[in-house]
């Protein structure tokens, strides 16, 4: 897309930068910043630090900011260096957090997981993780001592299932406390919930497994505990159908009807969204393979609220998919790490920057808040 010149109507005329009325909150704009794990949490607690707030105030001016994951319990824990919302001192943290964003104009949900068997002793005082199944994810784990695999787990037990239902909903209160605006629920990726919804990764025979009902109970006791806290229009469900071929996560022909299953039920409870993970990988060999380029518009055509897609989306690309009506919102995350401003250069046509992929995951203010905002049109 050419560089914009004076009295270029871009911004008139692109659907990204139309307002947008999610629930009862008012959206400037249909870009949205993607949860993302940037592990810059060092301090003892998982308490965020200064830096985090003065990252997410510098991205303010997205329509909406979504957290990275957020643990919602000490077990939950599957990473070093990110964050938690289970402590009073946490909460503390993230209310510097939402002040930031807040000051600065912009609107920003936490986003709650739990990593349940993809974690390591190593990062749970030596305890065991915990898993639908015993069945080891076969991932790769950032423990505090370097890379390790995941190991096999212990299974849930029923009490302890309803425990972690309680944990989100702690968590979604605390989440209040600290002013965040809403919540988005963690099912993407290889999450506890995602193990739950993957037949290969759980085996249960009880009310927990089996059928697509069974499987998708954790994902609604959660919802409806978090609900006890939000109104349902402030609560975001974040999914990834596509998960195919990594690690354990293997789609099964269970697997279509699974997500068509929560989409159907999603309506019933009409969540502010559905932010749906798009084909990032090759599933056209797979029982997913309908979903291979068509991941939105197959969604689009069961659930009836509002749809923010995700999955490597450019400016083109996200106009396009508003166009064609396949989604309401998009959300954008490698291209928000170097590109602080990134609505505004979106609307201007400035260059955008790249991004140190050395410094994802490093620690401290290199890429991270340092990448400088745009010069154009005599701005800076």
């Amino acid at each position: 897309m050419p560089r914009n010149t004076p009295g270029s109507t871009r911004v008139a005329t692109e659907p990204i930068f139309t307002p947008y009325q999610l629930g009862t909150l008012t959206l400037p704009n249909r870009i949205v910043m993607s949860p993302m794990t940037r592990a810059r949490t060092t301090s003892e607690g998982r308490v965020p630090l200064p830096i985090e707030a003065v990252y997410y105030a510098q991205r303010a001016s997205a329509g909406l900011i979504l957290t990275g994951g957020i643990y919602v319990s000490r077990q939950a824990v599957g990473s070093i260096n990110v964050p938690g919302l289970y402590t009073a001192e946490q909460v503390e943290g993230w209310k510097a957090v939402t002040s930031a964003v807040h000051t600065m104009g912009g609107r920003i949900f936490a986003q709650l997981g739990h990593s349940g068997s993809v974690s390591h002793p190593d990062l749970l005082d030596g305890a065991m993780p915990t898993g639908p199944s015993p069945i080891n994810p076969l991932q790769k784990m950032f423990t505090p001592i370097g890379m390790k695999d995941t190991i096999t787990p212990r299974a849930l037990t029923n009490t302890e299932i309803k425990e972690i239902v309680k944990d989100y909903g702690t968590a979604a209160k605390n989440a209040k406390e600290a002013g965040f605006d809403g919540v988005e629920l963690h099912g993407a990726n290889t999450y506890l919930i995602p193990q739950f919804l993957n037949l290969a990764l759980n085996r249960r025979t009880d009310e927990y497994g089996g059928s697509p009902e069974n499987r998708a109970r954790f994902l609604f006791e959660v919802l409806e505990e978090i609900a006890t806290v939000w109104d349902k229009n402030r609560i975001g469900v974040k999914l990834s159908p596509t998960l195919h071929g990594v690690g354990a996560f293997v789609a099964s022909e269970e697997s279509l009807p699974t997500y068509h299953h929560i989409a159907e039920r999603l309506n019933a409870f009409t969540p502010a969204y559905l932010h749906l993970l798009r084909a990032i990988n090759d599933v056209s060999n797979s029982p997913l393979a309908v979903l291979q380029a068509n991941a939105l518009q197959h969604y689009r055509s069961i659930f009836i609220g509002t749809i923010i897609g995700n999955g490597g989306f450019d400016q083109a690309q996200a106009n396009a998919t508003l166009k064609e009506d396949d989604a309401d919102l998009i959300s954008f995350a490698r291209l928000f790490i170097s590109n602080p401003d990134l609505v505004e250069r979106f609307s201007d046509g400035s260059p955008l920057s790249p991004s140190d992929p050395q410094t994802y995951y490093r620690g401290g203010q290199e890429g991270f808040t340092d990448y400088p905002r745009r010069v154009a049109s005599g701005l800076s």
